[in-house]
């Protein structure tokens, strides 16, 4: 392969590798919101009211599995809600209620659901709790559906390339497991046999000796992790260099690398193997793994 300029290469890095899925996952809502769907529907019963407090007690005594749908009301998915108030500190329970009745009426007019439910400022509490608070809590893991992104990317166009889960690619993969599965001494890697290092993807093309041991991430921003991750993967790069047949492959992207380009210039010298998104888009998996 031509070398590659890194100023140029670093040019193409992109500001955002959001999936469709990444802004809500309805999967999840429409999970989420069938938990406390019975549940929903009986306190559902509660709107309108004229006597909400006493009501609601009659309801919890017929039916006491209601107030397990409490929480979503409040935009939370804990079971245990702590407060604190002049009072003191209560940890209520709404998996099973550890304060008296009454105290759990005192939860809900100090919160406002009774007023929520009594003043009819809502219609339908699955369409408000099971559904649209549900949608903002999913906003809310955004970050974490984030760091698995680049990962799902880049699955992706292992796949497209034609390669399949189980066979010629694997997932999460330890360095005990290759050296078990294929017979690779990888020890100049693993610290002769002290680290328990683990890939995101492992590609072992058919009819090949060759095997590529990835790592996949990208960053948005700048920090210290970044500087880190450089350094850790240059020295993954030039322990794999004595190792016949096996090559270290990165895969990375994001504009957090431009605060960080000296840290990930130093890697590129050294890492043949270095890929961003602009990189598979232009089919780079088929050039490499064979």
């Amino acid at each position: 392969m031509a070398k590659r300029n890194f100023d140029e290469w670093l040019a193409t890095f992109t500001d955002n590798i959001n999936s469709y899925t990444y802004y809500v996952d309805f999967e999840g809502v429409y999970a989420n919101a069938q938990l406390f769907k019975r549940e929903l529907a009986l306190m559902q019963t509660l709107i309108g009211s004229k006597n909400i407090r006493e009501e609601f007690k009659d309801l919890v005594t017929d039916y006491p599995e209601v107030i397990k749908c409490i929480p979503i009301l409040l935009a939370l998915r804990d079971t245990v809600i702590a407060v604190t108030d002049e009072d003191g500190r209560k940890d209520y329970d709404f998996k099973k209620m550890n304060y008296s009745l009454e105290d759990y009426c005192d939860f809900m007019e100090k919160t406002g659901l009774f007023a929520l439910l009594a003043n009819h400022v809502v219609s339908n509490l699955y369409d408000l709790a099971g559904l649209g608070i549900n949608i903002g809590l999913s906003s809310n893991g955004r970050k974490n559906r984030g760091g698995h992104q680049m990962e799902d990317l880049v699955e992706g166009y292992i796949e497209k390339a034609g390669f399949v889960k189980g066979k010629t690619y694997f997932k999460e993969m330890y360095l005990t497991e290759i050296e078990e599965k294929w017979g690779y001494d990888l020890s100049n890697i693993s610290a002769e046999g002290t680290s328990t290092k683990r890939f995101d993807f492992v590609v072992k093309p058919e009819g090949s000796d060759n095997v590529y041991v990835c790592e996949c991430n990208c960053y948005s921003s700048g920090g210290s992790k970044l500087n880190e991750t450089a350094r850790s993967f240059k020295t993954i790069a030039l322990e794999a260099e004595g190792i016949p047949n096996v090559y270290f492959v990165w895969f990375t992207d994001g504009e957090g690398w431009k605060s960080a380009r000296r840290n990930l210039k130093e890697t590129f010298d050294v890492l043949e193997d270095i890929y961003n998104i602009n990189d598979m888009e232009n089919d780079i998996i088929n050039k490499v793994f064979i």
